[in-house]
């Protein structure tokens, strides 16, 4: 299921989010201050290339809880809310319930990405 699942996610619509979300992650990174925020969008472009198999361990440190509140007021809260409203619409059919989760799981990681590391599933 997971290749399956990663081969039609990335045929339908994944390497244009990755693309863009690494494209994002670039401009971020050409300003010292960026560089954080560039590193989180490209932690963003590897999930959404190749979203299934992948889960997000977080680490709460006071560090991460203020660059992650710093975060959702400048963009953060958008993304995971257009992250939501995809996952809804995907769930909508049977056959879009996996896909539907997986943007769940893009709206947790935009809510909350630093202190987030992305790992397989064991």
């Amino acid at each position: 299921m997971k290749t399956i699942g990663n081969v039609i996610w990335f045929l339908f619509g994944g390497v244009v989010i990755s693309l863009g979300w690494f494209v994002v992650g670039i401009l971020w990174c050409v300003s010292i201050i960026g560089i954080p925020v560039g590193l989180q969008c490209f932690k963003f472009a590897g999930l959404t290339l190749w979203p299934f198999g992948k889960e997000i361990e977080y680490e709460t440190s006071t560090a991460n809880i203020l660059v992650n509140i710093l975060w959702l007021i400048f963009g953060g809260l958008e993304l995971a809310m257009a992250s939501v409203t995809s996952g809804l619409i995907m769930c909508v059919t049977i056959v879009g319930i996996p896909f539907g989760l997986q943007m769940f799981k893009l709206a947790k990681l935009a809510l909350m990405p630093f202190g987030a590391k992305v790992v397989s599933k064991k």
